[in-house]
């Protein structure tokens, strides 16, 4: 058996959805993927009499596709997809019977309208909270449009492929044979890298607005739809909906829920911004701003919307170390935020590198979690506050290491160690251990402001108790700001206050 108990019912229950007949064309071997992936088609064909079974002779065994009867979709899964692919099974399964996705008509019709032929291949990790939303875009495309098919690729099951192709992180996705692109992509993202993004023309007949909001993280969502309550006409444009939370795995300090994941409340943001009458602009950047009689933003493709105010909620980043391994280990071991992850981490050995205020404190913080915790800094003495060094030199389970550079996070499928240089000596030393938080700063997303809204020496934007900053009708909220705590509770907050503001301001100037 496969499935256990619990899931087998959640299944039964969605297959119960299902709309029309489907064919499964199986091509299997002898060995115990093969054997594993049987068992799930025997299990899910004893569940549904819709679904009907054929053996055949795929690209590769072992492997599945789902069909409708007489017609192939091009939705192929190479492996068994359990784990993190157990939903993007289900949801090949609902669709191709016939099950409406619950995808925007225009993406809908995009999709449709592509001309060509494209067969993409995702390569992808079952433990991996990144490739389901690349597998099930994928997928869509491939049961909407005859011209394309995907196949997802369980690299477990398929290593020598992998390692044929040098793929050292997932997903990761080809396209004719060619590398498409790695990591986390929406179906808007893979659409436009395909050639099918919005250009300024889209954007030439919108009408002003009175609340355009830049940014579509928690601050954005936030002030964007206390905007829309006020019965204003309201904008969205962002480069990614969701922003930083997208990069985020586990978030269990968010009032009132539990546990959740990042993308998990981002899916939640837009589906909330979605009930509003607001125009949301994705994966659009903005270059420049200037005060005119209205607030003109002009994008990365030219286009220039305007607006009675402004509310700028880009965010931050990470400040990157730029050592080999970082990149490969995001989220699978290193990690930015020791709130948000270090619960994840109970009982195991991590580094945390950095000595400031930031560093030290989420030290301090992983040490009451974590069995041991070392400290990397790459100058002869901390930065961090006197205090926050006592109370780190007092505790029995932190190393710290300073003057010392680091050279390298290593693993495998996840972090397995840290290799870093003596500054004094120049030997070399490795750690064996199994996080790495990177705690030197975060940097704010307010490149594009150069020259016209004040910012402290961080880069971030200056604000008033209403959100508001140095230009009449230009307000800012969430990690843009110098915000003296970079929270996703304290920026859905900081959103909402600046909406208020704004309302507030058109008010007065109306």
């Amino acid at each position: 058996m496969i499935l256990d108990a619990e899931i087998k019912a959640q299944l039964a229950q969605y297959l119960q959805l299902m709309e029309g007949d489907i064919l499964l064309k199986v091509s299997a071997g002898s060995d115990n993927v093969s054997r594993d992936m049987l068992a799930l088609v025997d299990e899910l064909t004893a569940m549904s009499s819709k679904i009907k079974v054929e053996k055949t002779q795929l690209e590769r065994t072992p492997s599945f596709s789902v069909n409708r009867i007489g017609e192939d979709t091009g939705v192929t899964f190479a492996g068994v997809p359990l784990g993190h692919e157990f939903t993007s099974l289900v949801l090949a399964l609902l669709q191709v019977s016939g099950r409406p996705p619950k995808v925007d008509q225009k993406i809908i019709d995009q999709i449709k309208s592509i001309k060509g032929e494209y067969h993409f291949e995702s390569y992808v990790s079952l433990t991996c909270h990144n490739c389901p939303d690349v597998v099930q875009a994928l997928n869509l495309m491939s049961i909407l449009n005859p011209g394309i098919s995907h196949t997802m690729i369980d690299g477990a099951a398929f290593k020598d492929e992998v390692e044929s192709k040098g793929i050292m992180a997932v997903p990761t996705v080809f396209l004719n044979g060619e590398l498409f692109g790695s990591g986390r992509m929406s179906l808007e993202e893979i659409l436009a890298k395909m050639g099918n993004a919005p250009d300024a023309s889209d954007f030439a007949e919108k009408e002003p607005f009175d609340v355009l909001v830049v940014g579509g993280g928690p601050a954005g969502a936030s002030a964007a739809i206390y905007a829309a309550r006020k019965g204003i006409r309201t904008g969205i444009v962002a480069e990614r909906f969701g922003g930083q939370i997208m990069d985020t795995l586990g978030i269990e300090n968010f009032i009132s829920v539990k546990y959740t994941e990042g993308p998990k409340l981002a899916a939640s943001l837009e589906e909330h911004v979605k009930q509003y009458d607001i125009d949301v602009m994705n994966l659009q950047r903005a270059k420049r701003l200037e005060k005119k009689d209205l607030i003109e933003i002009e994008l990365e493709n030219g286009a220039v919307l305007k607006s009675k105010t402004v509310i700028i909620a880009t965010g931050a980043r990470w400040r990157n170390l730029g050592v080999p391994g970082e990149a490969e280990f995001k989220n699978k071991g290193v990690a930015y935020c020791p709130h948000c992850d270090g619960p994840l981490f109970e009982g195991k050995h991590v580094a945390v590198i950095g000595g400031g205020n930031s560093g030290i404190e989420a030290a301090i913080d992983l040490a009451g979690i974590a069995k041991h915790v070392t400290v990397l800094e790459f100058m002869p003495e901390l930065k961090a506050d006197a205090v926050l060094q006592e109370r780190l030199y007092s505790l029995p389970n932190v190393t710290v290491l300073k003057n010392v550079q680091t050279k390298e996070i290593t693993g495998t499928d996840k972090v397995n160690g840290i290799s870093y240089i003596d500054r004094e000596t120049g030997e070399e030393h490795h750690i064996e251990l199994q996080g790495v938080f990177v705690q030197i700063g975060l940097v704010p997303n307010t490149d594009w402001l150069d020259g016209t809204i004040e910012r402290n020496r961080f880069g971030e934007i200056i604000v008033d108790k209403h959100g508001a900053t140095n230009i009449p009708g230009v307000f800012a909220a969430g990690d843009c700001t110098d915000s003296a705590y970079k929270q996703i509770i304290i920026s859905m907050g900081s959103g909402a206050t600046a909406a208020l503001g704004a309302f507030d301001y058109l008010i007065r100037n109306s």
